[in-house]
């Protein structure tokens, strides 16, 4: 795996750190219009520096979790933009009111628990087949 600079690195690490205060306020309602916008930068931060991490080697096993790496990335960045339309409502305009309630109003909790734990196995599994070489 390439590794980040160290620039990189602290940006990484400034999106992980933003990404748990915006969840962990807004799960607790503590000024959610403002945490949803710090979750949603820290989602954007941490995806980025973790897309930059690129695999060189012919692993097939190492490209597989790669790509559920970014799969659960893809989910952090859906579970931002839920997380902020469920404290502005902009998508509520796109259908029914009762259909946006049933179906995207707060399953932010849905896409942000998917993307964790994905990449909770994904880098578990990475680390353990980069130790194997």
């Amino acid at each position: 795996m390439r590794q980040l600079s160290k620039i990189e690195t602290y940006i990484f690490l400034v999106g992980a750190v933003l990404m748990t205060i915006g969840a962990g306020c807004c799960a607790f309602l503590f000024i959610p219009k403002v945490f949803s916008w710090v979750y949603f930068l820290g989602a954007i931060l941490f995806v980025t520096m973790q897309a930059r991490q690129k695999y060189e080697g012919n692993k097939v096993v190492l490209k597989r979790l790669r790509r559920i790496l970014l799969a659960s990335g893809v989910f952090l960045i859906i579970a931002g933009v839920l997380l902020v339309d469920t404290h502005y409502h902009f998508l509520a305009s796109l259908m029914a009111y009762q259909d946006y309630i049933a179906y995207i109003y707060n399953k932010w909790v849905v896409f942000l628990l998917a993307g964790a734990l994905m990449q909770l196995y994904s880098t578990h599994r990475i680390s353990n087949e980069l130790q194997k070489d």
